[in-house]
């Protein structure tokens, strides 16, 4: 048996996955049918508790090209059905055992719907699941001790401890990334396109990212509140110095913002999933896009802002998804155009980056 207790005070009971044990982050949902591992190793996802919300999760197996960083990093995952069983010839395991192998406490049979459909109107919360302790007032006392995501600063936690490169040397094109989080196939992309890529810790001074002599500047997704990354926003207002091409995702949207005097706010609940609706206003297309993101940039900031330009918009609540500097080589999308798992619909965003760079060069 496995518990799963709400900061409301809501309990819902299934069966134990995984890792026994304890587990407690932020509750978000995710409603993407296909993906799991890439959403699994998403590091965006420190943190918090994941809801998979369609009914099957595991029913492919898992295997090594599936991945997005060097291990899950969920804090614990909910489920209607985890399957041991899987039917992918290529599968190197089940997903019992890899989240066993990752130390991720799980609970299934879990209506995750309703669950979903809970956390949509109640908002974002913290949960704790338990395969160990039965006792909810003993559960309610470990609960509240768990920090709220907002204000918690994250992407340190996730970022590369060591300098690390990716794809040619000799490439015309050099691009120093920002490590707050980076999903793998977010640098393949890149590298795809013929660039020569150096990823940097999160708190590289900028005089040793400077040193590598890059042609642009990459500003990564990552997990928790931008707001108190004070190691990072001075950076990013110095890197706009420099008057390089500049593209940021998720978080690297957020920390282009706010170093714009641009403020952030703790969403609801999130965009977490494959289908979400957005419209380039500058050439009229709309793009159906991955977004895993609980934060936002404040819209009314940056409608008042000179210098910034609405470039993208959610066409399911208006939120900001996209913005360029009109001063500065600079732009970044809310989403994620790598789309690993999703479609590809917005991956011209890394070509844009790259003629950029090209054209500033």
């Amino acid at each position: 048996m496995a518990i799963l207790l709400l900061e409301d005070g809501s309990v819902h009971y299934g069966k134990a996955f995984g890792k026994r044990g304890t587990t407690s982050g932020e509750i978000c949902f995710n409603t993407g049918m296909t993906g799991y591992q890439e959403v699994f190793t998403d590091p965006s996802y420190y943190g918090q508790v994941l809801i998979m919300n369609s009914v099957h999760i595991g029913n492919y197996g898992v295997k090594d090209g599936d991945i997005e960083s060097d291990g899950v990093k969920i804090k614990g995952l909910i489920g209607r059905n985890l399957e041991e069983q899987f039917s992918r010839i290529q599968a190197k395991g089940s997903l019992d055992e890899y989240l066993k192998a990752n130390n991720i406490v799980c609970i299934e049979g879990v209506d995750t719907r309703a669950l979903v459909a809970h956390v949509r109107v109640k908002g974002a919360m913290n949960c704790i699941i338990s395969s160990e302790i039965t006792d909810i007032d003993q559960l309610k006392a470990m609960l509240a001790q768990t920090p709220s995501m907002d204000g918690l600063e994250l992407a340190s936690a996730v970022s590369t401890e060591t300098e690390y490169e990716l794809g040619d040397p000799g490439a015309d094109i050099r691009i120093a990334v920002m490590d707050y989080g980076v999903k793998q196939h977010i640098l393949q992309c890149m590298v795809e396109r013929g660039a020569f890529v150096k990823v940097f810790p999160a708190r590289t001074s900028l005089e040793k990212v400077r040193a590598f002599h890059p042609h642009g500047y990459f500003l990564s997704n990552g997990p928790g509140d931008p707001a108190p990354m004070d190691y990072a926003i001075p950076t990013v207002k110095e890197i706009l110095k420099d008057k390089k091409p500049l593209f940021g995702i998720c978080l690297g949207h957020q920390l282009l913002a706010l170093a714009n005097d641009i403020p952030t706010f703790k969403m609801h609940h999130g965009h977490r999933g494959l289908n979400h609706p957005v419209k380039n206003l500058v050439t009229g297309r709309c793009e159906i896009t991955t977004q895993n993101h609980g934060f936002g940039v404040d819209p009314a900031a940056v409608r008042k802002a000179s210098n910034i330009e609405i470039t993208h918009v959610n066409l399911n609540d208006e939120s900001i998804e996209g913005i360029r500097l009109k001063d500065r080589p600079a732009f970044s999308v809310q989403y994620h155009p790598e789309a690993t798992p999703g479609p590809h619909d917005s991956r011209y965003l890394f070509d844009d980056f790259i003629e950029l760079i090209k054209k500033h060069k």
